[in-house]
């Protein structure tokens, strides 16, 4: 009992002492994945209609592509965040991390909508061809509905995948929650609650997310069945 009661007042002590650092920093790392998810969904999805519709677009696409989810995201923050400004370009640390997160997540997602578009039959844009529908309303009443079925589970993978990768944003600085708890435990020399409280708010963030995406699965599932 004894054991258990000092347990608790440690962990007790370390949530109020550390607490309010934790806050700032997992909303750092929400603000940032939020901005990066956003990003990487438009850029992934323009990319990805631009090499469709302009055939000049298809090498630069996936030069991009095969470059993004061919290196490691470390090796392109140090290129941005250090390299950057020898070429002028010269951003803060969160900054840098939401634009080279959307960079590398825009990839992802740019494969996983061409996915999304060659599981279209080449019948469907054929017909809607001979019908005399237009492209765009062609894209928006026949392709996206579809497509929306088969791309949202990898696309939530993806974007759980993306939350823990915003990890790695502490190596150029950014005060997300990995670095918080690293300097918590530099600082106290406590390396166990530090970790704990680290890996339990991810779990808690995917978690969320995977509720919520479940949740909008479900109800476009039974709106196209309607």
């Amino acid at each position: 009992m004894d054991a258990l009661t000092t347990f608790l007042a440690r962990w007790q002590s370390f949530l109020i002492e550390n607490g309010p650092d934790f806050g700032a920093a997992l909303w750092v790392t929400i603000r940032i994945s939020l901005v990066a998810i956003v990003c990487g969904l438009a850029l992934g999805f323009a990319a990805e209609l631009g090499r469709r519709i302009c055939p000049w677009l298809r090498k630069p696409v996936a030069c991009y592509v095969e470059f993004f989810r061919g290196t490691p995201l470390l090796i392109q923050l140090y290129l941005l965040y250090y390299g950057g400004p020898r070429i002028g370009i010269v951003l803060d640390a969160e900054p840098a991390g939401m634009l080279g997160m959307s960079l590398y997540a825009a990839a992802y997602f740019c494969e996983i909508f061409r996915a999304g578009f060659e599981s279209i039959p080449e019948g469907q844009r054929e017909a809607a061809h001979c019908l005399g529908i237009r492209p765009w309303r062609r894209l928006w009443r026949i392709e996206l509905p579809q497509m929306a079925q088969i791309v949202l589970p990898p696309a939530v993978n993806q974007i759980i995948t993306l939350i823990k990768d915003s990890a790695v944003l502490s190596i150029i600085t950014v005060a997300e929650l990995t670095k918080t708890a690293t300097r918590i435990m530099n600082i106290s020399f406590e390396i166990v609650m530090p970790l704990c409280l680290l890996a339990l708010l991810y779990w808690i963030i995917s978690e969320a997310v995977a509720v919520l995406c479940g949740k909008a699965e479900a109800r476009l599932t039974r709106h196209l069945t309607r």
